[in-house]
């Protein structure tokens, strides 16, 4: 309406001041409601014209969206194991400090665990004073071995002197079974210390490895235990949190409720453009915005970031082709707007909607050099008309809560 006014005061109303007092023709006599469009046949045809131009020029160069949002992210609260809910420890809504424990499960297994690993370590460690016990008694074997070894080899000894002097005073066969009990405790000698070295691998090597595998296992018994108590892993707020003794919670089917973070809004609003204004949208643009739940407020913003892709032609890979004619809706151009001076955002609710405009900026190109006078000349047009749309934003904010509250119904 504005931009049908403004176009009508240059085609329209020059128009009707020549049939005025150029021709003489008056409203109500030469023109009246029937003779209108041929009187003023001229005005009307160029006043669309110039509209449908006008419009285009300024909603191409000085986009507009109502797709505006202020997100902010949630937490879903779940836990890491699947299990029986014993103990809630918080209500429905409430806030929460990072580490504030939210429900604990049933951990009657997980505790099994942890005090069947408990008596594996004692276990070992009862292991490892008999295996010492063990060393200090195949020591005192191989003394004895050593001592039996002794007295066979001296009594040999004896007998084989005596034959030497005397070969009828010692019978053959006993020094042959004197060599036999020598061999046979040269054996006991070395039984023994195997039996001796095979009990300190024991303790040095093997009872270790099982107490260190004992260890591990009461480690991971006692972290399962851990993740049976589920925390905060943020500050924020809890809200819907609908979890009650008894009920079963799963971590891939179904969430406890939602942890809303502190700084959950990200201060950075994210609006959707058409795919047309592609060409236009530029980082460091200058924009505005005004949002439902601030309402009468123009918010001054700059936009940081322009996404180079559609999120309505994204596909994941799988078993069947993508019909192109699935994709029913375009999709927009998602571009995102920061605050230009601090604390602009304040007091703009997460997950407001908001209407915003960008407004371009062809100042560069214009004190260019090498830019001709006419296309200087159309460029200064095209950024006069941003006021235009400036003040169509601040007649929406303006009537935005009479037709919310009054119209609305709300």
């Amino acid at each position: 309406m504005l931009e049908l006014l403004l176009c009508s005061m240059l085609t329209i109303l020059p128009d009707y001041l020549f049939r005025r007092y150029a021709q003489g023709k008056r409203l109500g006599k030469e023109i009246t409601f029937y003779s209108l469009w041929f009187e003023l046949r001229w005005g009307i045809t160029g006043c669309l014209m110039l509209t449908v131009g006008l419009i285009t020029v300024i909603f191409y160069n000085h986009p507009s969206t109502q797709n505006v949002t202020l997100f902010f992210r949630t937490v879903p609260i779940v836990p890491e194991i699947n299990g029986r809910v014993a103990e809630v420890y918080i209500g429905a809504s409430s806030p929460i400090s990072k580490g504030a424990p939210l429900f604990r499960l049933d951990s009657s297994k997980q505790e099994a665990a942890a005090e069947s690993a408990r008596r594996k370590i004692a276990e070992t460690d009862a292991e490892t004073l008999v295996a010492r016990s063990d060393v200090l008694k195949t020591e005192g074997q191989i003394e004895e071995a050593k001592a039996a070894h002794q007295q066979t080899l001296d009594e040999l000894e004896t007998k084989r002197e005596l034959q030497r002097r005397n070969a009828g005073n010692v019978a053959f066969r006993d020094i042959e079974k004197l060599e036999v009990t020598l061999q046979g405790r040269k054996g006991a000698i070395a039984a023994a210390t195997a039996a001796k070295q095979q009990a300190e691998e024991r303790i040095a090597s093997l009872l270790p490895a099982q107490k260190a595998s004992a260890e591990a296992a009461l480690a991971q018994a006692e972290v399962e235990l851990q993740k049976t108590v589920v925390r905060a892993g943020v500050d924020g707020r809890v809200e819907q949190f609908a979890l009650r003794p008894g009920d079963i919670v799963n971590p891939l089917m179904r969430a406890g409720g939602v942890l809303i973070p502190s700084d959950a809004g990200q201060r950075v609003l994210h609006a959707g453009f058409a795919q047309i204004e592609a060409q236009v949208m530029k980082i460091g643009m200058i924009a505005e915005v005004t949002c439902a739940s601030r309402p009468w407020t123009i918010i001054p913003m700059v936009v940081t970031e322009v996404q180079d892709y559609v999120a309505a032609g994204q596909f994941r890979g799988g078993e069947q082709l993508i019909d192109v004619q699935q994709v029913t809706r375009p999709g927009t151009l998602l571009v995102s707007l920061e605050a230009l001076y601090k604390g602009g955002l304040e007091g703009v609710t997460p997950g407001s909607s908001c209407i915003a405009n960008a407004y371009s900026n062809n100042h560069d190109k214009i004190i260019a050099k090498e830019t001709g006078f006419l296309k200087r000349a159309a460029l200064h047009v095209v950024d006069a008309l941003a006021l235009v749309h400036a003040l169509l934003l601040r007649l929406q904010a303006l009537v935005f809560p009479f037709q919310t509250l009054v119209f609305g119904g709300h």
